[in-house]
């Protein structure tokens, strides 16, 4: 098992690195797209100072986290379950239930596409870097082994939740139209979510759980008052994403129960 997965993560970064020029231009283009919506928040913050209690640093932080989790997480699903619809609509994914391995493996790691959020990577990790030296927090082995931890629950979050909206799919044949309410809330992810209605609050906590992304694992590392869950963030930053990824797993495995194709 874990030689065919090498081989077909092996397989797919070879695809992805074929065209060198076009592999580079691409990754320069995500940074500069990132960079130029952090940018855009750091002149708000210098018009007004802070935004919902945070200053620069501390918010840079949380773009760097929400990036870089997303970033680990999407690629371990994103691109593998966003054209499944498509799979089933023109019966391909039938195909992957006579191989002799699960499908869900062969498309997640047949399409695991760290090497093509290496830009995002790369930016994440320069301001987490930054931002890290320029806030107040007191280092030692807890919160290190808490920031560690925490990206790894986060990063759990974004592929749970990418792969239940993809998942989707198998039962219902679309799921295009949810990946857009997803992208909706996953815009407000980097902000603060203590500065948006209470509405909203309680479903990036509940129904649509992204504040699990960064909010909450950066709000309790930087010792801030956690909207909606107070002290129990620092517990539930860490087990949301084990939590959704069982819950994903269970769904999957349901849908897969009763996959009926595109012709019902």
């Amino acid at each position: 098992m874990l030689g065919t997965i090498g081989l077909l993560m092996k397989m797919f970064v070879k695809t992805q690195m074929e065209h060198h020029a076009g592999f580079w231009l691409d990754r320069v283009a995500q940074i500069i797209n990132y960079g130029a919506a952090y940018a855009a928040i750091w002149v708000l913050l210098l018009r007004f100072g802070t935004l919902g209690g945070w200053n620069w640093n501390e918010l840079a932080l949380l773009l760097s986290f929400q990036l870089l989790t997303y970033s680990i997480g999407a690629s371990l699903s994103f691109v593998q379950l966003r054209d499944l619809d498509q799979m089933v609509r023109l019966g391909t994914f039938d195909v992957l239930l006579v191989k002799p391995i699960s499908p869900w493996v062969y498309l997640v790691f047949g399409g695991f596409n760290a090497v093509g959020y290496s830009g995002h990577i790369a930016l994440a990790i320069g301001l987490m870097v930054w931002s890290l030296a320029q806030v107040s927090v007191e280092w030692n082995a807890w919160s290190v082994i808490y920031l560690t931890l925490a990206v790894i629950s986060s990063s759990m979050v974004t592929a749970a939740v990418i792969t239940m909206i993809g998942a989707v799919a198998l039962v219902t044949v679309q799921s295009n139209h949810l990946f857009s309410i997803y992208f909706g809330f996953w815009e407000l992810t980097r902000y603060p979510v203590n500065i948006f209605p209470a509405a909203i609050q309680w479903i990036m906590v509940t129904v649509m759980p992204l504040a699990f992304m960064a909010y909450v694992p950066v709000a309790v590392f930087l010792g801030k008052q956690v909207a909606v869950l107070g002290e129990w963030g620092m517990v539930l930053s860490l087990l949301a994403g084990p939590i959704l990824v069982g819950l994903a797993m269970m769904q999957w495995r349901w849908s897969i129960r009763h996959y009926q194709g595109a012709g019902g």
